[in-house]
């Protein structure tokens, strides 16, 4: 039964004497008064209006109250504050705070055209969908949908945040690369049954540089994991040259990657590679003594034992020439493990032991940045019916992780809070109490005074504002 909350107090249990008492009474209050931290790194960094850029507006400029970046800005604020579906717009519509991120010059809403909307500043969920249901073949004639998204456009916005992000060209960059599932429930398009991940799921390809994400590419199941890797290193790597010229790249990434086309690629364009390598009988065979070194290192110390070794290696019908490949041997507690990688890198360059430990295993970071956009910032949203769709949604959902990856970057440093993960980062300095209060001159936010993170709020502000002062 649907309660009117914003009419009546809730009383609860007493303190000694007092009363306790609540009510939806207390005005313009957000819970999410830290999210101006955002807003100082979008101002910073131009990631929203960027990728609002990457749309085509087809509307009657007369008769638009929210502009595209607005509507851009409206879903890439909430995602990063936690409000994953479209359907919490319709309630977030009468937040002034969220309007004032999004940058609307009448945060409560009073001056809309027309009455029923009066109150209510930002969009809802019926007018945000546009931007997720227009067809690309969408134009002025349409009926309802008529804002456009041009693929090709966000595919270089990723790589020119990222190009952006550095003040002068590193002498090296390492690109990773992986696959992962994306669990589906209902009968979208690409919908097909992954036996390893034993569901049906899409199979989104992702490849970041540390903590910058590079491309998000939604693709369904029924493909090899390093389907479409060729193409798009093709065009990453070539936009990154045409500004670096001179940069090393090295692409790292697990067996799945292990292709004849993907390295063919690597060595007849200059770039390096590091990846795994599926173990089989002839390679296991290669290194039997070392195996064998280990397992009696292992009975001698009840330690895990480890040993490298390089050598050359070609399949028997797949790759086309011999190719460095470096083993591990390891015993421990539950038996042997052997591991194995080939890579470009010749060994006076890098040895052994250390290509394994310090480069190959570092890739396990990339693996979190997945987790935190997939599990935080709400990649698995892709419940749509069209693919196109479900595109759109996930490059929401990156482009808000690269908003929060930039705070992180440039508020956070040198802080406890400088390698913190999206959700906490969120709970701590994003979602704080406050007081809003508007008047013709300015908007004043009262934030909590018993905030425990205060401190560190004061110290992102000024991080943020020594990269970019005020402009009045």
């Amino acid at each position: 039964m649907k309660t009117d909350c914003s009419k009546k107090s809730f009383e609860f249990q007493s303190l000694n004497s007092r009363k306790v008492l609540g009510a939806f009474d207390g005005g313009h209050i957000t819970s999410d008064g830290g999210a101006l931290l955002l807003r100082a790194v979008e101002d910073y960094t131009n990631i929203i209006g960027q990728f609002a850029e990457c749309f085509t507006d087809h509307r009657d400029p007369g008769r638009i109250e929210h502009s595209v970046k607005q509507l851009v800005a409206q879903r890439i604020y909430a995602l990063a504050l936690g409000y994953e579906d479209l359907n919490d717009h319709d309630d977030l519509r009468v937040d002034p705070l969220l309007a004032v991120l999004a940058g609307k010059a009448d945060p409560t809403g009073s001056e809309r055209l027309r009455k029923r909307d009066r109150g209510k500043a930002l969009a809802g969920k019926s007018t945000l969908n546009r931007l997720e249901l227009t067809p690309p073949d969408a134009n002025k004639t349409a009926r309802y949908k008529k804002i456009v998204l041009n693929q090709a456009l966000v595919d270089r916005f990723f790589v020119n945040v990222f190009l952006q992000s550095h003040k002068r060209p590193p002498k090296k960059i390492v690109l990773d690369l992986d696959a992962t599932d994306d669990p589906i429930h209902g009968g979208q398009e690409g919908r097909f049954f992954h036996g390893y991940y034993k569901n049906y799921c899409y199979l989104p390809l992702y490849i970041f540089c540390g903590d910058d994400l590079l491309c998000a590419r939604l693709r369904p199941s029924n493909i090899d994991a390093a389907y479409g890797s060729v193409q798009e290193l093709e065009r990453i790597v070539a936009q990154i040259r045409q500004r670096w010229p001179r940069v090393e790249i090295v692409i790292r990434a697990d067996s799945g990657f292990c292709r004849e086309q993907i390295m063919s690629w690597c060595e007849d364009n200059s770039v390096d590679y590091i990846l795994g390598l599926a173990k089989n009988s002839r390679l296991k065979t290669a290194i039997k003594d070392e195996l064998a070194k280990a397992k009696n290192l292992f009975d001698q110390t009840a330690h895990p034992a480890r040993m490298y070794k390089d050598f050359k290696y070609k399949t028997l019908n797949s790759w086309s020439r011999s190719r460095r490949v470096v083993a591990k041997a390891e015993h421990l507690e539950k038996g042997s493990n052997p591991r194995f990688i080939v890579t470009s890198i010749p060994a006076d360059k890098i040895n052994a032991k250390t290509l394994y430990e310090k480069h190959y295993c570092a890739r396990g970071e990339m693996e979190n940045r997945i987790k935190e956009q997939q599990l935080q910032l709400f990649a698995d949203r892709t419940s749509c019916t069209q693919m196109r769709a479900n595109q759109t949604r996930l490059w929401f959902s990156s482009v808000a992780y690269m908003l929060m990856s930039a705070l992180r970057k440039h508020g956070l440093a040198a802080t406890t809070m400088a390698r913190a993960q999206c959700s906490s980062i969120r709970q701590k300095l994003l979602k704080i109490g406050a007081c809003i209060k508007i008047s013709v001159r300015r908007i004043f936010i009262s934030l909590a005074s018993g905030c425990p993170y205060a401190e560190i709020f004061a110290r992102v502000w000024t991080n943020l504002r020594r990269l970019n002062p005020l402009r009045y």
